[in-house]
């Protein structure tokens, strides 16, 4: 199969989406991957928080060489900083790290100091919507980590969709995944994960808005703790 031509318009993007969701609901992650490098080519890309390295792994196998995508927001952990240049280290995959178009004094400057804890979703929208929306221009699909047990918002992910706010195709090969099934593969593989995992973090974002989950909470748990908020805006 060859990649998909310039010419497509975005309702045959989206069919063809819609029809992979369905086609490819109980394939494997790899097989879902490789579809989405036959497809789409090097206008395919890989997005990771460097939460882990799974799905760049998984899409690696697929395309070596295939573009990670990194949102560096200015309020990563170091950890996280730190598990992103260890991925483009030793993991056969082209790191591509996105910026905000202001740094954090500026927007300091410009919004007052902590933004994030007066109004998260602007946060969110100036440090990690709007760069990926930059970053993303010149793909056609884009891969996610989502899985659908991290959070009831996450529950209908599909493995396939359209993306309707980005007009792009959205690919979520590990959406029926488990934690165990995350960690076995981790074990298997030998795939890097951010060292905050082991430390009480279940999902690791951006420091000031990041905790540790207790006991019987779920993934997502951590995130704005405390507030309504429960995405980012990447995904929702």
């Amino acid at each position: 199969m060859t990649a998909i031509q310039e010419e497509r318009t975005t309702e045959d993007l989206k069919a063809l989406a819609e029809q992979a969701g369905r086609d490819l609901e109980d394939a494997s992650a790899l097989e879902i991957l490789q579809w989405a490098v036959d497809t789409f080519g090097k206008r395919f890309c890989v997005t990771s928080s460097m939460e882990d390295a799974v799905v760049a792994h998984l899409a690696s196998r697929a395309m070596p060489g295939v573009d990670v995508v990194f949102l560096d927001t200015g309020y990563h952990f170091e950890e996280t900083i730190g598990t992103r240049d260890a991925v483009e280290a030793v993991m056969d995959v082209n790191v591509i790290t996105l910026t905000p178009l202001q740094t954090v004094a500026e927007q300091d400057a410009q919004y007052g100091p902590r933004l994030h804890d007066r109004d998260p979703d602007l946060c969110c929208r100036l440090r990690k919507v709007e760069p990926l929306e930059r970053g993303l221009k010149s793909y056609v699909a884009w891969a996610t980590g989502l899985r659908r047990d991290e959070s009831p918002t996450r529950a209908n992910t599909p493995v396939v969709g359209w993306d309707e706010k980005r007009q792009k195709v959205k690919i979520s090969p590990i959406a029926r995944w488990t934690q165990d099934d995350v960690d076995a593969y981790v074990a298997e593989h030998g795939v890097l994960t951010n060292p905050l995992l082991m430390d009480g973090y279940a999902s690791v974002g951006c420091a000031p808005c990041t905790r540790r989950v207790l006991e019987g909470e779920d993934a997502r748990a951590g995130r704005w703790a405390g507030r309504a908020k429960t995405e980012c805006g990447l995904h929702g």
